[in-house]
Formats: C-alpha cells, sequence, structure tokens
C-alpha cells in the first residue's frame, strides 16, 4: 500500500491549479522522479478540473488511483495512491486535508495564486504518516460521510475526459509537461502495460 501524492487544485477555472501538493518519488530512479512528479500533477488537475463541488470520485489508471473530494470553495483535494490502499482512508485524508486548509487559508489567499504557491507543511508530514492506512483514526465518521455521498468510481483518466478527449491530446498540449516529459511519455505507458502483465 502505497500514497504517492496529495495535493489541492482550484477547479474553479480552467485549467487547474496546484495550489500546493506533495509528492512522494523515492520508489522512482532520479532520472525519472521529474517526469512521474508532471504526471502526476497533470492527471491530478484532470481529475479535479472534471470532479463537481460536492463530489467524491475515484479514477482508476494503470497501477494509480486517484482519489478526488472536490469542495463548493472552489477547490478539489487529490489523493493519488496505489490500487491497494483503501478508499476509506484515502477520503477520510482528503476531507481532514481539505478542512485544514480551507480554515487556515482564506479564499484571497489562493484565489489568484499560481502552481504551489501556497504552503502547507502539514502535507509532507501525512504523506509519511499515513503511508500506514492504519493511522486513520476516525473511519467511522468518514464512513457516515460516504454513506451520504456517492463516490464515482472511474476505470481510467479517459472516462472522465470529455467526449473526443484523448489522453495523447492532453499530453500534447499541456504547458505543464516539459518537452522531456511529453518525449518520456510513450515509455511511461508501455512501461505500465508490461509491469500489469
Amino acid at each position: 500500500m502505497k500514497l504517492h501524492y496529495i495535493g489541492i487544485i482550484r477547479n474553479d477555472s480552467k485549467p487547474g491549479v496546484e495550489i500546493v501538493s506533495e509528492k512522494e518519488l523515492s520508489a522512482y530512479s532520479r532520472f525519472t522522479r521529474q517526469n512521474y512528479a508532471e504526471f502526476m500533477t497533470l492527471f491530478a488537475k484532470t481529475v479535479a478540473e472534471r470532479t463537481r463541488p460536492g463530489q467524491r470520485q475515484d479514477v482508476e489508471e494503470q497501477e494509480h488511483t486517484f482519489h478526488a473530494y472536490g469542495r463548493t470553495e472552489g477547490v478539489c483535494g487529490i489523493i493519488i495512491s496505489d490500487h491497494e490502499y483503501p478508499a476509506l482512508v484515502a477520503h477520510q485524508l482528503l476531507s481532514k486535508v481539505m478542512d485544514e486548509f480551507l480554515s487556515s487559508h482564506p479564499r484571497s489567499a489562493w484565489a489568484t495564486a499560481g502552481d504551489n504557491s501556497v504552503t502547507m507543511p502539514e502535507l509532507k508530514e501525512y504523506l509519511t504518516k499515513y503511508q500506514d492506512p492504519h493511522q486513520a483514526d476516525s473511519i467511522m465518521k468518514i464512513q457516515r460521510e460516504l454513506d451520504e455521498t456517492k463516490i464515482v468510481l472511474h476505470k481510467t483518466i479517459e472516462s472522465v475526459l470529455q467526449r473526443g478527449e484523448k489522453i495523447d491530446d492532453l499530453v500534447a498540449k499541456s504547458d505543464g509537461l516539459s518537452n522531456q516529459s511529453k518525449m518520456f511519455y510513450p515509455f511511461l505507458v508501455t512501461a505500465a502495460s508490461v509491469q500489469m502483465s
């Protein structure tokens, strides 16, 4: 079980803005870390842009699950984990992170902010602490919330894209990816396919 990413994305306008995030990239070689970080940001923004206010959803893509929680304030929390990580714990952590962020950062602090321009040191601590999902302390609270909220499970990133959109097109037109990462994308898809077999 592994957590790879925790982030908060402003999704009230497109393109989404990654206000603050923390990534766990130690599983990747130093040559590919930056590429994986850029793809995490790209796909986190994509899922956040397509998560409605008040909606929770899980999106599975290759070996990752994107857990999303859209808030009415115009932000969306995203956690990227592997498939084995319990969804209930991920959504509990999302609730905690979003509540803390919104209580300590007024809208004026992030409404016009750029990518990663807000600090939230707790994210690094949570990314480390919650690698062990048993650290979740109030699973019953999130269970009640989930009973009241439908989580939509999508099997791939493509299922949350708009009609006619393709992942390859999204990668090609993304300003957030370096040319090196765009060239790396076909290798990433091939490697993930081989790893899944």
